[in-house]
């Protein structure tokens, strides 16, 4: 009888620790990279925004600033492919209404790429949810400013 009780132990133990494995990725893929996110306290639509990337997976801390300009300057945001908020996510910007599937694709394919924007606040997009939707396009950006696009919606 002791013969079978330590195989059938070794077997419990098995089937416990895969268990608990699984378990383990699972909860990894449902929480995703913290998300840091400058933002105006006043602004509505970035906290959507913020909420839409709840909503998908991601840790989000939100930090409030009065001055946007700074962060922008700092992580080489330009005027010209600038929104209204500034995330940091794994040493890549993402500047405004940038999807959160798209950001997970950055993220799984890592382009050599500061990061993604998307200009302007067009309706539509991740937290500029409306009865009208425009066609936007998701862009790349470089150290130069030289942009690119990746995806368009």
């Amino acid at each position: 009888m002791k013969k079978l009780q330590k195989p059938i132990l070794g077997g419990l133990v098995l089937i416990i620790s895969m268990l608990f494995i699984v378990a383990c990725e699972q909860a990894v893929k449902t929480t995703g990279p913290t998300v840091t996110v400058y933002k105006s306290p006043t602004c509505g639509c970035c906290k959507k925004w913020v909420s839409h990337l709840e909503a998908n997976g991601f840790q989000v801390k939100a930090v409030d600033l009065t001055d946007m300009n700074v962060v922008k300057e700092r992580y080489g945001v330009q005027p010209r492919f600038a929104s209204c908020h500034t995330a940091v996510v794994n040493g890549y910007i993402i500047e405004g209404h940038v999807p959160a599937d798209l950001i997970r694709k950055l993220l799984k394919e890592k382009p050599k790429v500061v990061g993604l924007t998307v200009p302007g606040m067009p309706m539509g997009a991740p937290g500029m949810e409306g009865p009208r939707k425009q066609a936007y396009n998701v862009l790349t950006f470089d150290k130069s400013g030289k942009l690119g696009i990746y995806d368009k919606r």
